[in-house]
């Protein structure tokens, strides 16, 4: 039996791989998380903006080493403001002193609405070491997660408060380096039983259990929400019974392949999958799960027109 696998028809793609992208292709690689990206200009975080035009603000501590030690701009130099809740403003350095710069407004502040299905993770990362949760938590960034939560379960039932701190410098420098407005959010830990009653008052609530359905085969099935769970286990897994009580709860149980996968590739494989699809939903191009074995064949089913 032939592998199913999630992907666009390679039929169609090869045939195009030497012309102009097409604009379904355009389309999906648009920006269309309201990152605003314009002209490459560094960005910046502060928790407050200018409130209009011609208005200033100051920057000091780590943004203000990394301006004026790291990038070593100074006056009239171009930046990005960002306050991590959709607010961005681009502004010109206008004074820079030995604690802090001030940066005018060159424009009206913007504010960028969320979009997308605001997908939460819940894995159990604690006790991930050699810099693994560092990348998790950085991945899951960059994918546009709208927040990550530690989960402490039985085989993972602690997190020092000293990790958070760090980790959540991970998710400031993420965000920044892949032009998000709105920061992800990484909440405390939390137990496991506070969870049940989350999973049961979503919609959309995917759990990664080794044998389960494919989680293309899931998808086929369903329809985009506006938020849904992901929810990983531990390095040894989630307890048969942990399992049962997320099932119990509501959670659909989705499978990954027949590897078995550590817990940072689990979670960021399931939410690069979720993300593709959903994206793709709102965009009203749907995905096509193809199974097609030779690439070179026809293919009923391909996402973009070999013609």
């Amino acid at each position: 039996m032939p592998t199913v696998a999630a992907r666009f028809s390679l039929c169609g793609l090869i045939r195009r791989s030497r012309r102009s992208a097409s604009p379904v292709v355009r389309a999906l690689s648009s920006n269309a998380s309201g990152n605003l990206c314009r002209g490459g200009l560094p960005r910046f975080h502060s928790p407050s903006l200018p409130i209009s035009k011609g208005n200033a603000v100051r920057i000091q501590g780590d943004e203000f080493w990394h301006m004026t030690k790291v990038l070593r701009l100074g006056p009239n130099d171009r930046v990005e403001l960002f306050d991590g809740k959709g607010g961005l403003v681009e502004g010109c350095i206008q004074s820079v002193s030995r604690t802090g710069l001030d940066i005018i407004a060159l424009q009206e502040p913007q504010v960028v609405d969320p979009q997308g299905v605001q997908w939460h993770i819940y894995a159990a990362f604690g006790t991930l070491k050699g810099g693994r949760a560092d990348w998790l938590v950085e991945k899951c960034t960059e994918l546009g997660a709208s927040t990550v939560t530690p989960l402490l379960t039985e085989r993972s039932h602690t997190m020092t408060e000293n990790r958070v701190e760090r980790l959540e410098r991970v998710v400031l420098a993420a965000v920044k380096q892949c032009q998000r407005v709105h920061q992800m959010t990484l909440n405390p830990p939390m137990k496991f039983r506070k969870l049940l009653p989350m999973v049961s008052n979503s919609k959309f609530a995917f759990l990664a259990v080794a044998e389960a359905t494919p989680v293309v085969n899931v998808l086929s099935e369903s329809t985009v929400e506006d938020s849904g769970l992901l929810i990983v286990g531990p390095e040894g897994d989630f307890t048969n019974e942990e399992v049962k009580l997320l099932i119990e709860a509501g959670a659909t149980a989705v499978g990954l392949g027949p590897c078995r996968l550590r817990v940072e590739t689990a979670t960021v494989a399931l939410l690069s999958t979720l993300m593709l699809w959903s994206d793709a939903q709102k965009l009203q191009f749907p995905l096509q799960w193809c199974n097609q074995v030779d690439p070179f064949a026809e293919c009923t089913k391909c996402l973009i027109d070999p013609d």
